[in-house]
């Protein structure tokens, strides 16, 4: 595109950047860990891992999976845990032996975690205790031969791991019983590992680093295929439009967000690695007032989250009262941040809450909120370096700038493709590179993007996919239902929730039985809200349910809603 206004970017952000700095995701690990080593990398509930401890346990883990387990180059190893420390030894470790990772959310249900496990064709799977529950349920029906199994308080020092352990386990009852014959300790793996040889594989940028499970408006989770070339593009491409924000060696970052969502993965885990910065980890960040209280133990300069997090902390009057004298750098991501919300941060922390806009095909981030700004003014902000972006209408053709259409995206981090769906690929990215993101924008003279609406029917909540036509067909499994159309319902704390119409089959039907019926088979972020019993949907001339017509009436009936309350 004409990027006329380049004039706009801060003086230090570069219009493109040079994507094959590193020859992988590896080199650039090996580079930060022999310049970065005595530094710390990681802290997680108060245990410290250098960048030196981080490069020989990721190696130990690597020669783990090559000898021990017989893993091959190319072959898939699930991770499935929240922030801890073992998630970065794993991860380095997976991408270091040249195999590809597959982040897990861990609050998935059985049904959920067997298909991305067979989809992706998972060979071994790293989870953390609290959720082999739910992999005992699942694994019988997947490809998976190797488990291996960790606790919360595994990499802490003895005697602090040993009572982080008891208590999540006896005290809180956080542990459900389980029974997994043949899984081997992280710990044990990593023993093992120090005692044989790590062989570097050959790796180069278009190997695959990651498979990056994301929704799709087929109600299907979807493999997006990132090679270690989208990886460190879109690394460096955030770099750039942070411009001298980021100081080599001297960052302090909190990560609340899971290192499993592509957001936290890129910019807390792999930028805030390459500039040497320390990373907090933390484990449970819907913990607030502990939360806080790890806050208040450490200088931290940076924060990443979405606008559910920050909106959680300041609202938290023990927030207010931490020192932000460091704080340099705050990012939101993943779903909008409220006005209200960046407004509150600016005048607790006198810091402008950032806000970025990526997708998960997009390795993901497309565009972010310069950081010189002076004010908020509610857009996504302007493309990254070496990023292309126009507007085009339902028919394909491109719009002048002036105008609102969905935006399309090109550059070195759009993903190759989906895995194993060459049509659902061919569906999203054009012969000559351009990604639809299924967002309808416009762009100000500036060159700032404000999203206007979603064409897609997905749902964001919490900075989270939903997709509508899954949880139509959980919904539909009860046998009272006839038929059931699911919308996002916009919500103060979590941006959207979700909301479906049901037609019954049998007049015994009731809220509370739905809702039973989706806890077995949804993770609670997907788990309907609100319900509402219909006579008939509103149907097309072919049949089709009309998801936008209900969605126009949800949002003109809350409008009424809002407005006899204010009279």
């Amino acid at each position: 595109m004409e990027k006329a206004w380049l004039k706009r970017y801060p003086k230090d952000v570069p219009e493109t950047i040079n994507p094959d700095q590193y020859s992988s995701l590896v080199d650039m690990f090996e580079q930060s860990v022999h310049k970065f080593a005595d530094q710390p990398a990681f802290m997680n509930m108060g245990s410290v891992m250098t960048y030196r401890k981080l490069e020989e346990r990721s190696r130990a883990f690597a020669a783990y999976l090559q000898n021990d387990l017989k893993l091959k180059k190319g072959d898939r190893v699930a991770l499935m845990m929240p922030n801890v420390l073992q998630y970065p030894i794993a991860l380095f470790g997976i991408l270091r032996a040249g195999m590809i990772a597959v982040n897990v959310n861990p609050l998935y249900t059985p049904r959920e975690l067997e298909h991305q496990l067979s989809d992706a064709d998972a060979k071994a799977i790293v989870i953390v205790s609290n959720f082999a529950h739910t992999l005992e349920k699942a694994v019988a029906n997947t490809p998976i031969k190797h488990v291996i199994l960790t606790s919360l308080g595994q990499m802490l020092p003895k005697v602090k791991g040993t009572v982080v352990d008891f208590v999540v386990k006896y005290v809180k009852g956080m542990v459900p019983k389980y029974h997994l014959p043949g899984a081997i300790s992280f710990r044990k793996a990593l023993y093992r590992g120090r005692r044989l040889q790590y062989v570097k594989p050959f790796i180069e940028g278009d190997d695959i680093a990651f498979l990056q499970y994301t929704g799709g408006t087929t109600g299907v989770a979807k493999g997006a295929i990132l090679t270690h070339r989208n990886m460190v593009a879109n690394v460096l491409q955030a770099k750039g439009a942070y411009g001298t924000f980021l100081r080599d060696g001297r960052e302090l970052v909190v990560t609340a967000l899971p290192l499993y969502h592509v957001f936290a993965l890129t910019i807390n885990c792999l930028l805030f690695l390459e500039v040497g910065g320390r990373n907090l980890l933390i484990t449970n960040p819907r913990d607030i007032p502990t939360f806080v209280k790890e806050l208040d133990k450490y200088p931290f300069t940076a924060i990443t989250g979405v606008n559910t997090l920050f909106n959680a902390l300041v609202n938290n009057e023990d927030f207010k009262e931490l020192d932000f004298s460091h704080l340099r750098f705050a990012v939101g991501g993943g779903m909008a941040v409220q006005r209200a919300v960046a407004e509150k941060w600016h005048n607790i922390t006198n810091r402008y809450l950032l806000e970025g806009y990526g997708l998960t095909e997009c390795s993901p981030l497309v565009a972010a909120y310069p950081h010189d700004l002076t004010d908020y003014n509610g857009s996504i902000g302007l493309p990254m370096p070496s990023t292309d972006v126009r507007i085009i209408d339902d028919e394909g053709n491109v719009l002048a700038f002036d105008q609102t259409g969905e935006l399309q995206v090109r550059g070195p981090q759009v993903m190759e493709g989906y895995w194993k769906r060459a049509e659902a690929t061919k569906e999203v990215i054009t012969q000559d590179g351009w990604l639809s993101t299924g967002d309808i924008v416009r762009f100000d003279d500036e060159g700032f993007m404000f999203i206007v609406d979603r064409k897609k029917d997905m749902i964001l909540v919490s900075g989270f996919n939903v997709y509508p036509n899954e949880i139509e067909d959980v919904v539909a499994m009860h046998s009272k239902v006839l038929e059931v159309a699911a919308i996002g319902q916009p919500s103060e704390n979590s941006g959207e929730i979700v909301k479906i119409y049901v037609v019954k089959s049998d007049a015994s039907l009731n809220k509370d039985e739905l809702i039973a019926h989706c806890r077995e088979h949804l993770t609670g972020y997907k788990i309907p809200k609100v319900v509402e019993f219909r006579d008939e949907l509103p149907k097309s001339n072919v049949g089709k349910i009309l998801r936008r017509e209900l969605r126009d009436e949800n949002i003109a009936n809350l409008d009424k809603s809002a407005s006899q309350k204010t009279a």
